[in-house]
């Protein structure tokens, strides 16, 4: 590998210099301590409207407008997209904003979600309000860098000769370049502390001197980032599968290489236990010898010329966020290497690994707000380093994850500087952590613990879904209702402060299971993918 890495190193070099390097903002961001400070919008009143489906038919819908640039609020203006779920009862607890990740994820059904599956006396206090981020989903603008950048088949994600190096390589500047052309006005403006911002102005717009804040995965990022500008204004914070913010964004991507291999080996080890279902054989090693010689052939046959390597990659990687799929990834699985029946592993494929244009577009905001956040490397020969060495201890998604976020490799804007989230100024916050997640690995959870002080950690022991409260864990469920009702707290000693057991891992396909995997699956659906 160290040799193969030399010798393809001038690909690297051509390719690097089709965009300009853009020095980094060593500028930190400015604190906002007051709502009429000089780079706060002030929010006009929202005009709601109903926008109910048959699941959330009290669902509302507003606009508000926003600058573009908080630095220039009487400049270009851009507009957000929200949602509500208002309180009903008699006395209200003032608004609860709630936040699904990505970044680029949008959060106007999470509202209705949310709203439905807390206890209806504790959804009843509060104005659920959900929102997709700027340049998300119906915000405008809404980004899409280049339509069809995930069609199949794409390159082998593990770049094993020069010639799939440079087509992946080529991929991923050409995104970063798209980007660059479609909307260079507005990338700048495109990061967390911004939307943190929009946030405020959101809370302005509500009239209220005070929100609640609910936030899954990058969502938890965004609502520390919130309480680390805006702490007077919080009231509550429950963060759920909690982002390490010493860590975003290249080590964060690293760390997950390793808690998702390990999760798809949790997965194929399910699989050996179900034999008799599956035969694939009741060893783990050889069900994993299985899927990688599945891989294989799929490399050089993509199954009816849409699944190839990489696009099983993204089929599987969902499995790493919520065992309810594994039931139907092994039948796939199964199918095609028992039989050769590829039938089902492109039904998997379109299920759950193929991207559409909310994903793409989900995919150019996550690009966007990630390669804005933080320092990225530039330089291709320590990407290569770096991601041999962690594939050679973690195969399983470490390439495709690499190539998933080497945009930033070549973005077009300077780079920010993460945010300090430590926090002394805060009412306690209560934090949610399963102890196997992937995508958000459990250290990170301990971390923000420690920087908000006062906090209280939840943990799911032995859990390994990524999103874990309002998912049918009702002691996770308890915690969180007993928060938000009124405040009330676990109070623990030593690194955690209340454990709860983690459900049961599923059965292997029934119609039954199938029907409950179904009914578990309507969060993840809503979570952004990968953080």
């Amino acid at each position: 590998m160290r040799k193969r890495a030399g010798a393809l190193c001038g690909t690297a070099v051509v390719l690097a210099g089709m965009l300009t390097a853009v020095p980094a903002d060593a500028s930190p961001p400015r604190a906002a301590n007051s709502a009429n400070s000089a780079d706060t919008a002030q929010g006009a009143p929202l005009a709601w409207k109903k926008c109910d489906t048959d699941d959330y038919p009290a669902l509302q819908c507003a606009t508000l407008t926003v600058p573009l640039d908080y630095a220039h609020p009487r400049g270009r203006q851009i507009t957000l997209a929200l949602s509500r779920v208002p309180h009903t009862a008699k006395t209200s607890q003032g608004p609860l904003l709630v936040n699904p990740g990505g970044p680029g994820g949008s959060g106007l059904q999470l509202a209705g979600f949310v709203a439905s599956a807390l206890p209806a006396a504790v959804a009843a206090q509060y104005d659920v309000i959900g929102f997709d981020p700027r340049g998300v989903g119906r915000s405008t603008p809404t980004l899409d860098c280049e339509p069809g950048y995930f069609a199949p088949v794409r390159p082998d994600s593990v770049p094993g000769t020069p010639a799939l190096e440079s087509a992946n390589l080529s991929r991923v500047v050409s995104f970063a370049r798209a980007c660059a052309t479609r909307y260079s006005s507005v990338l700048p403006h495109l990061d967390t502390v911004s939307a943190v911002r929009d946030m405020d102005t959101i809370r302005q717009s509500l009239g209220a001197e005070k929100v609640s804040y609910f936030g899954y995965s990058y969502g938890t990022y965004l609502g520390a980032v919130y309480a680390k500008l805006f702490p007077q204004r919080v009231r509550r914070l429950v963060l759920d599968s909690v982002v390490d913010p010493t860590g975003v964004w290249y080590e964060d991507n690293i760390r997950q290489d390793y808690a998702f291999n390990d999760r798809h080996r949790a997965f194929l080890a399910w699989v050996a236990r179900h034999d008799g279902t599956y035969r694939l054989g009741t060893d783990p090693a050889v069900v994993e010898a299985e899927w990688y010689a599945m891989r294989a052939a799929l490399a050089r046959n993509p199954a009816q010329g849409k699944v190839g390597a990489s696009e099983l990659e993204d089929t599987f990687m969902p499995g790493g966020y919520y065992n309810g799929y594994w039931p139907h990834l092994a039948k796939a699985f199964a199918a095609y290497a028992n039989d050769g029946n590829a039938a089902p592993l492109v039904e998997a494929y379109d299920k759950l690994g193929a991207v559409d244009a909310a994903g793409h577009n989900g995919y150019s905001v996550y690009a966007a707000v990630q390669c804005r956040d933080a320092s990225w490397p530039r330089a291709w020969v320590r990407w290569r380093r770096d991601t041999w060495d962690v594939y050679a201890k973690a195969p399983f998604m470490t390439w495709n994850n690499a190539w998933y976020n080497m945009p930033c490799a070549f973005w077009p804007t300077a780079f920010k500087r993460p945010v300090d989230v430590s926090n002394d100024a805060l009412p306690p916050a209560l934090l949610f952590q399963a102890t196997d997640d992937a995508a958000t690995p459990y250290p990170g959870a301990v971390t923000v613990h420690h920087l908000l002080r006062g906090s209280r950690l939840v943990v799911e022991q032995g859990g390994g879904n990524h999103g874990v409260t309002l998912s049918g864990n009702a002691c996770l469920d308890g915690h969180l209702a007993a928060y938000l009702a009124d405040g009330t707290l676990p109070h623990g000693s030593g690194e955690t402060d209340a454990t709860c057991p983690s459900l049961p891992d599923p059965k292997p396909q029934t119609t039954e299971a199938e029907s409950a995997a179904e009914r578990g699956s309507t969060l993840h659906g809503l979570l952004g993918s990968r953080g």
